[in-house]
């Protein structure tokens, strides 16, 4: 069975492979568009078995809100080296799945790769794509947050990106964008004190009683001591409790409370490739 260049072309549409291999997957399959297919799909899960064992630490994080903002996502993608993270086509593949979960608002990572893309499941376009590429892929991560208003922020690069929830709809955008930002530059542990794990609370307080023995405290002012230090760890790494970026005067919760007297922070979402 013959092809033409026509088929070479709706092959590489249908799968994102080069001009070439879609005319080696044609002539392959004898002109027959369905197993050249199959063919190209066979190859990226050959490729993927192969560089299992690769460390795909390079990547786009992305984040994006729906079309009423009161739900967002971030989507990571992780590939081998940072030229293919800057791939347009490899930003644009990440784009579609962040666009699916806007849609599709999945649970978890597993269910966001269950969901149907171009008549696959993602998961699958991933081993497709490792194929393509040539690089390991690896859909690592997938956040999510719901609130009245949700503000997304991605950092220039591709490397880090953060959702803010807040409490309310606000008019002016660059207020939710502020408070994304001081999340990507402060990388707070939970919203406010009462959202912090106890388990992270315990940590601090041994962390604190470790150092200020060995700087000779007495034992039994310890605990007091640890005390306030865990108080300096709430300061520093709460969100409503930092100082704020912008402004080091006032706390992010100051800075929202002269926004709107009940305006807060409900939840966030940050993921960096680095932190």
């Amino acid at each position: 069975m013959s092809f033409t260049t026509a088929d070479v072309v709706k092959l590489r549409k249908a799968t994102g492979a080069g001009m070439m291999d879609c005319k080696n997957a044609l002539t392959e399959a004898e002109g027959n568009f369905d197993r050249a297919l199959e063919i190209i799909r066979e190859r990226g899960k050959l490729v993927a078995s192969k560089r299992a064992d690769r460390e795909a630490t390079e990547g786009v994080v992305l984040a994006k809100v729906s079309g009423d903002a009161k739900f967002g996502a971030i989507v990571v993608l992780n590939c081998e080296t940072d030229f293919v993270a800057k791939n347009e086509n490899f930003v644009d593949f990440t784009s579609k799945i962040l666009d699916l979960a806007l849609a599709n608002k999945p649970a978890s990572l597993d269910e966001l790769k269950e969901l149907m893309l171009d008549g696959r499941t993602v998961g699958a376009q991933v081993v497709e794509q490792t194929g393509i590429i040539g690089e390991k892929l690896d859909l690592s991560y997938y956040g999510k947050v719901e609130a009245a208003q949700v503000v997304p922020y991605i950092h220039p690069g591709n490397k880090l990106a953060t959702l803010v929830g807040l409490s309310q709809e606000v008019a002016d955008i660059q207020v939710g964008k502020d408070v994304a930002m001081q999340v990507a530059a402060m990388n707070p542990v939970a919203v406010d004190r009462d959202a912090v794990p106890q388990t992270t609370i315990e940590k601090e307080l041994e962390i604190a009683k470790e150092k200020f023995r060995l700087e000779g405290k007495p034992e039994a002012m310890l605990d007091k001591i640890a005390q306030g230090a865990l108080q300096k760890f709430f300061k520093d790494s709460t969100l409503l409790e930092q100082d704020f970026i912008k402004d080091s005067k006032v706390t992010v919760k100051q800075y929202l409370v002269s926004v709107d007297k009940s305006l807060t922070v409900t939840a966030f979402d940050r993921y960096g490739l680095d932190a």
